[in-house]
């Protein structure tokens, strides 16, 4: 029966329930014995189905891609993200990138990022302080970092870039983690705001890195890569869940400050919650950088919360080292209506999970604010 299930085995109903390739002895079935063992990281099926791509070369508008890196740290060898910051530059400007962020700016080289992206190419770029949260081992509390926010905004840095060690990683004197809502480090927060620098937090990470490593967990293949990016140790990590409650209480009893919720508000599989966070807190916004794979397998409910909130979505790719093939598969996800198409076409086997992708085809009056307006205005850009 081509197309459908093979006949039932009336011999043997019970091997007939079974059906698998090892069913009988029949040749079609001794050639597919093999692939009863074949490792799943072998396995990259090749769609059949043909549906005429959208090429979309540049952004609709002048774009700001608020989630990038280049800086050093994020490297192999610990070089420069972008070797060459004039190509990087030229990239931008084929693909009507006005502007980029760069969140690298650690302290203790955040001048050299200003001096070579910002100071060399003015109004191109935006780089972001990194706080070096180590300094709670030392008992000091938030002197020691809100005086180092008070330098970096002094030296030039737009914004404050918070990574998941934040509740991953570091730990206080006792070694007790410190999370984002922890009472030692409120001054942080009142000290971004009070300096005006908006905080773009990223919190916890995909859900799946939280459960199970066993057969259900749909991030499998990529924690088999990266184990390190497992967190559902209970005995070393918090749950996903308290991480989620930690960035809700800190943006609840800051609102005057500007917080980005990164990776679309550090939960992109429930986007029932970054609605509610974004409708209850007007001190709360987030980027998409990153999440392609999350929201392309949910396009209308993606394109709903923009539209609901179409001044709160910022656009970021966090694709890194920059390319144009990068920008321009973004571009396509967020302006066309295409179907079923890779999320990183740079990889044999989708990365983040094995599935495609959906365009969100935003309308033509959103994308404006989408690429570019809501960034200029959290970030204080007036130079275009």
């Amino acid at each position: 029966m081509p197309g459908g299930y093979p006949p039932a085995n009336v011999d043997n109903p019970q091997r007939a329930a079974q059906y698998g390739p090892q069913m009988d002895a029949s040749p079609q079935d001794r050639q597919m014995s093999p692939l009863t063992e074949l490792p799943l990281r072998a396995y990259t099926p090749r769609s059949q189905l043909r549906a005429a791509p959208t090429y979309v070369e540049r952004a609709a508008v002048p774009a700001i891609d608020a989630h990038n890196h280049l800086g050093r740290w994020l490297t192999p060898d610990g070089a420069w993200m972008a070797p060459d910051v004039g190509r990087l530059v030229a990239t931008m400007d084929e693909c009507n990138v006005a502007a980029m962020v760069n969140l690298d700016g650690r302290m203790f080289e955040l001048a050299d990022n200003l001096a070579r992206y910002d100071r060399r190419y003015p109004g191109r770029f935006l780089t972001f302080c990194q706080l070096d949260w180590s300094s709670l081992a030392s008992g000091s509390g938030s002197r020691q970092l809100v005086a180092d926010l008070t330098r970096a905004a002094d030296a030039g840095a737009r914004g404050v870039k918070v990574w998941k060690s934040l509740g991953l990683e570091y730990a206080d004197a006792a070694g007790n983690l410190v999370l984002p809502d922890d009472e030692r480090i409120e001054d942080v927060w009142a000290t971004a705001g009070a300096l005006g620098l908006p905080v773009l937090i990223h919190t916890a990470d995909p859900v799946a890195f939280f459960d199970p490593l066993d057969a259900s967990n749909e991030r499998l293949e990529e924690l088999s890569v990266h184990p390190d990016w497992w967190f559902g140790d209970r005995s070393r990590f918090p749950t996903f869940e308290r991480l989620m409650d930690a960035l809700e209480s800190v943006v609840s009893r800051f609102p005057a400050t500007t917080f980005i919720g990164a990776h679309v508000g550090c939960y992109a599989e429930n986007l029932s919650w970054v609605d509610r966070m974004l409708t209850t807190y007007p001190n709360f916004n987030v980027d998409v950088g990153g999440r392609m794979a999350e929201l392309g397998r949910q396009p209308r409910a993606t394109r709903t919360l923009i539209e609901r909130h179409p001044d709160r979505v910022v656009f970021g790719t966090d694709a890194y080292p920059v390319s144009a093939r990068a920008f321009r598969n973004w571009f396509r996800f967020i302006e066309t209506e295409d179907e079923s198409f890779e999320y990183e076409p740079s990889y044999a086997i989708p990365p983040q999970g094995r599935w495609a992708v959906h365009a969100l085809g935003v309308p033509d009056q959103l994308l404006e604010a989408l690429y570019a307006g809501n960034a200029r205005r959290l970030l204080g850009i007036t130079d275009f």
